[in-house]
């Protein structure tokens, strides 16, 4: 548990200048040096320098939407129409498109237990269900998982894998799968229901099993037990929170991701920029890709 936090609002502190459009997706590893995030739409792959906090980008493609470590070094990055990856000396590699329809594109996933890449899309003009959720197997074959999305976001698992957290965006609220390696995701289910206000995004897992949530437009992060109760939030600075990561050497600061997408040059300073606070309670080490 996390004392004191039902009585006080803690505040996020900014990291960096706002250098992103659209930041989203952070991951921290070992593997990497730190953290790693995105800028979605520019394409961008953000790294944080462990040593100085100078940040620099790479581009990887019309779109970088998420990524993580391959446990042979490398990543796995989702780009606008499926998957691309990574090798130890840096070369990307993309593999065959999995949709033709431009109006479409990946946006938020994560690795499960046994290493294999989940990722959900969205269309560019937000289309109810015109989305779906795919999965990218060690062996290099992609398989539609589920569809009718509108806004797929934030997956991730609980720490013994038996659960995963899914938000798409547009039902306002964040649900929970059962999950094993032979059937996958199964019994969907309501976890936490926001209201006609509420937008959660990108989201984490913590060593306790709390589920840490990005509420875009909402200025926060808001942590839920695992029964689904709300009992920390992180205010951040800026209205449009994307997504959220344990980093460190201990894994005990909360990274997270803003955008300032639709915002106009003189609005939001901060919008774009990286925070990070110590929550006092630690993450898991990331789930790498097996491919």
């Amino acid at each position: 548990m996390i004392a004191g936090w039902q009585e006080q609002q803690v505040r996020a502190e900014q990291a960096t200048g706002s250098l992103a459009h659209h930041g989203e997706g952070p991951v921290w590893s070992p593997s990497w040096g730190g953290l790693r995030w995105v800028d979605m739409l520019a394409g961008d792959v953000l790294t944080l320098g462990d040593a100085d906090g100078a940040v620099s980008r790479r581009h990887v493609g019309d779109v970088a939407a998420a990524l993580r470590p391959r446990r042979g070094g490398g990543a796995v990055i989702a780009v606008e129409r499926g998957f691309a990856l990574e090798g130890p000396d840096g070369t990307v590699t993309a593999l065959e498109p999995l949709w033709d329809d431009a109006g479409v594109r990946m946006n938020e996933g994560g690795c499960d237990p046994d290493g294999r890449f989940w990722c959900g899309s969205m269309a560019y003009d937000q289309a109810p269900g015109a989305a779906a959720v795919y999965r990218l197997d060690p062996d290099g074959s992609a398989h539609e998982v589920f569809g009718g999305v509108t806004v797929s976001n934030g997956l991730e698992w609980s720490p013994d894998g038996s659960l995963a957290y899914y938000a798409d965006t547009a039902t306002h609220r964040v649900d929970v799968f059962d999950h094993d390696r032979e059937r996958g995701l199964t019994g969907r289910r309501p976890f936490v229901a926001l209201g006609d206000d509420g937008n959660p995004d990108g989201l984490t897992v913590d060593a306790e099993g709390g589920v840490w949530v990005a509420l875009y437009g909402g200025g926060a992060v808001h942590r839920y037990t695992a029964a689904g109760r709300l009992d920390a939030v992180v205010e951040v600075p800026t209205p449009k929170v994307t997504a959220c990561t344990f980093g460190g050497a201990g894994l005990d600061e909360l990274w997270i991701t803003t955008s300032r997408e639709g915002m106009g040059p003189d609005e939001e300073p901060a919008a774009g920029a990286l925070f990070h606070v110590q929550p006092g309670v630690a993450g898991r080490p990331v789930r790498e890709f097996a491919g």
